[in-house]
């Protein structure tokens, strides 16, 4: 388990290795788990992208800046950075989410994620976990759409495509994986007038879709 790759990928150096590893581990696993550095990650990040957010957005108002928020802090955001981090390969799980698939489990990675942004805090202060969480998010600040955040990426999409006079995507089911009480979807979404084709994954049919839609929109944009 190489932990040193991580800390390169995140830019951060733990001075407490220790608190690295109690981010990574999963209450399947032992005792000294991840749940109470979860809870403060989650507060931390809450914090920090309201900041964020209110610095970036001088004219929004309230609501929508909580609505901003919360589509950032979501499981499907924390899910997305966490992959990209490749987090699943360094954590520490039971003998039972190991053989179910845990390391690939949206809600272990994100919880996971908010860990480890917990355990810099201890470590390094405020500051220096403000400034991971700022460059880890800086994709999804820079995409985040102050007047369509309220609304989730399938509507999002819809409306991009109603404005252009384009037909709406359709959604078809690739592939389901895993036992019945743990199963995973994978989800196409098709816009032939545009030649967009992308797929999202996740516990349900509607989770997957909206992930594909979300694709689907960062491609109509550009």
């Amino acid at each position: 388990m190489d932990r040193g790759r991580l800390q390169q990928v995140i830019g951060y150096r733990f001075a407490q290795s220790g608190l690295l590893a109690q981010a990574l581990t999963h209450r399947s696993y032992g005792a000294a788990h991840n749940e109470r550095l979860e809870f403060l990650g989650d507060s931390i990040l809450n914090c920090v992208i309201a900041t964020e957010l209110y610095d970036r957005f001088a004219d929004a108002r309230e609501g929508e800046l909580s609505r901003l928020r919360a589509s950032l802090v979501r499981q499907e955001t924390l899910h997305r950075i966490a992959q990209s981090l490749c987090l699943g390969e360094q954590l520490r799980l039971g003998e039972g989410e190991l053989k179910s698939g845990g390391h690939t489990r949206p809600s272990i990675l994100a919880d996971a994620l908010e860990a480890l942004f917990g355990a810099i805090y201890l470590d390094g202060g405020f500051e220096a976990a403000r400034q991971i969480i700022v460059r880890l998010y800086a994709n999804a600040l820079h995409d985040v759409d102050a007047k369509a955040s309220g609304k989730d990426p399938k509507t999002m999409l819809q409306e991009l495509l109603q404005a252009r006079h384009i037909a709406l995507p359709k959604y078809a089911v690739v592939s389901t994986s895993g036992a019945a009480h743990d199963q995973r979807f994978v989800v196409e979404c098709l816009i032939p007038e545009l030649s967009v084709r992308t797929t999202g994954s996740g516990s349900s049919r509607r989770v997957a879709e909206q992930q594909a839609a979300q694709r689907a929109c960062e491609q109509v944009r550009k």
